[in-house]
């Protein structure tokens, strides 16, 4: 789906830029194809800019994009070019109407808008990447847009979205990702990862946490190695149970959760969240996150 400033048959290049990695995808028209992946705007080493240049630089002169469009942390402070937030509730007409367009060497930018809660909400949240996934998930299937619904979007920073009628009406950020990877340059994988056992740590860091207090089960993962003979790779699954879990009795005390949840992420990481909702007798229904973050990058 062209945008209505962009011929159909221009060349145009879409990307995903979230803190952890880039994704980039060129669209001729209706053709869709993966180009690159790169570092995320968290683990640069320069501008962030610069990086997105030298990239363009390397498609052929007969394929230079007519135009950019990128969601995620490219909008972020500190990131390529700071977009502002939609508060909620927000619906993709009005999320698409605030997207930011600079240039790039001549080329028209176009960066999507963030979700957030209102200011004067009981807490403060905010998404950058997710809801044009949420968007381009609703476009996909419509069936999510009307009624309400809640998506799960696993990552650096997990969110839980409640969309009702095609709009976000609210969501919750949990740090699970980012704690994960904090956790992996610790002292509780001191004995290191190799080794086996990943999938069996995982299985009892999810018991665990369904018992509560994650935060002093945590050392579970380093007094297993040294006592138990359990090995770093064990550890790991542990902590990676332990959290996810948390996460999902966390979010499981505040009200039942529905039955069946659209879950969009990376395919290992959305199996094992699966796996732990069906411990709460949810089922997860697996939607391709690269195919929705481009549904909904097309609508800007």
């Amino acid at each position: 789906m062209a945008s209505p400033h962009t011929p159909s048959s221009a060349t145009r290049l879409f990307g995903d830029w979230g803190t952890s990695r880039l994704r980039l995808w060129l669209a001729r028209g209706d053709a869709i194809t993966p180009w690159r992946e790169g570092p995320g705007i968290g683990t640069l080493d320069r501008p962030a800019k610069a990086v997105l240049r030298a990239l363009v630089a390397e498609l052929p002169a007969d394929e230079r994009p007519a135009q950019i469009v990128l969601c995620g942390m490219a909008g972020a402070r500190g990131g390529l070019h700071e977009a502002g937030y939609v508060d909620c509730p927000a619906d993709q007409t009005v999320w698409a109407r605030r997207a930011t367009t600079i240039t790039l060497d001549g080329i028209p930018l176009v960066i999507g808008a963030g979700v957030a809660l209102p200011a004067d909400a009981p807490r403060a949240d905010v998404m950058r990447g997710e809801e044009t996934q949420v968007f381009g998930a609703i476009a996909r299937d419509p069936a999510l847009a009307s009624g309400r619904h809640t998506l799960l979007l696993p990552g650096t920073h997990s969110k839980w979205v409640i969309v009702e009628d095609g709009a976000i009406i609210g969501f919750t950020t949990a740090f699970t990702g980012e704690f994960y990877a904090l956790l992996g340059k610790s002292t509780l994988l001191a004995a290191g990862v190799e080794g086996e056992g990943g999938d069996e740590g995982f299985t009892a860091g999810l018991v665990r946490a369904r018992d509560g207090g994650v935060l002093g089960a945590l050392f579970e993962a380093r007094a297993a190695q040294l006592r138990q003979g359990r090995s770093g790779a064990w550890a790991a699954g542990f902590l990676s149970g332990l959290l996810i879990g948390g996460e999902i009795t966390e979010m499981a005390a505040r009200g039942p959760l529905p039955p069946c949840i659209p879950l969009i992420g990376d395919s290992r990481l959305a199996e094992r969240y699966a796996r732990a909702l069906a411990g709460y007798g949810s089922t997860a229904q697996p939607l391709d996150a690269d195919a929705c973050a481009i549904a909904g990058l097309a609508m800007l």
